[in-house]
């Protein structure tokens, strides 16, 4: 019997795969669980310095897997939010603040929690045969793991109520349009074209890109003032690392970098 979420790590890059194919990859408990474990672990591992997240079958991941999740005796006030910051919101929190860029390949279906799990990743392939669903609102559900959050940082107020609101199917190639996804690709060079681009960033300045990150993600929540403050740390920090010194003799050397990801 299959693992429902695999590991492999190879030339500094995690894999994490979703292999529950019968379910779409919905996430059950456990296995969230499992992702917000590899996440972390790959933030604090100096020698992975790149995270691939992608499924199996025909889906990237349904969202949570709800089979048997509504009973369990008396609900009190505070469980339903307290389960979701513990469970949903703290996965989606695991990626957006894993100091190793995350890569959401998209093999199929994203629905629900699934769509926000990979529009959380720092960049994100689709296949054709990909589809993003907020499908929340055909539940009679408010959207959670986050949606609120990102959707309008993507894609603005509008067109994130649209999507929440109509809870339509939206193409890979509409996804694109709306800069849901980065590229869409033919399905049958989905994991090729993540396996480069995950093999470019493992040999990048690694500390360098989580500082990025950090600005990039923090950007958008904050003032002017803030902002400076944070990007001038950021740069006395990473004046500190081997990356960046090695970066600067490259450039007068008038050769290529060699980062180690120190």
């Amino acid at each position: 019997m299959s693992e429902p979420v695999r590991h492999e790590v190879g030339d500094h890059v995690s894999y994490v795969t979703l292999d529950r194919p019968e379910t779409l990859n919905a996430l059950t408990p456990g296995d969230r669980d499992r992702l917000i474990c590899l996440l972390e672990e790959a933030s604090a591992d100096a020698d992975i310095r790149a995270v691939v997240l992608t499924g199996t079958g025909r889906g990237f991941c349904a969202g949570a897997d709800l089979r048997g999740g509504a009973g369990g005796g008396e609900r009190v006030a505070g469980d339903v939010s307290r389960t979701l910051r513990l469970g949903a919101q703290r996965l989606i929190a695991a990626v957006l603040d894993c100091e190793k860029p995350v890569i959401a390949a998209v093999n199929g279906t994203a629905a629900g929690l699934g769509a926000h799990l990979a529009l959380a990743c720092d960049l994100v392939l689709a296949a054709e045969s990909a589809r993003f669903i907020e499908v929340f609102v055909r539940r009679g559900l408010v959207p959670d793991a986050g949606g609120a959050y990102l959707l309008p940082r993507l894609i603005g107020p509008h067109r994130a109520k649209e999507l929440m609101f109509f809870g339509d199917a939206v193409p890979a190639a509409e996804a694109e349009r709306l800069r849901l996804v980065n590229r869409v690709v033919p399905d049958a060079e989905l994991e090729k074209t993540a396996r480069e681009w995950a093999t470019r960033l493992a040999a990048g300045p690694t500390r360098s890109l989580a500082l990025t990150k950090q600005l990039v993600n923090a950007s958008l929540d904050t003032d002017r003032t803030t902002a400076f403050a944070a990007e001038a740390s950021a740069q006395e920090i990473n004046m500190t690392t081997q990356d960046a010194r090695e970066g600067l003799r490259a450039f007068v050397e008038r050769r290529g970098a060699e980062f180690g990801g120190r």
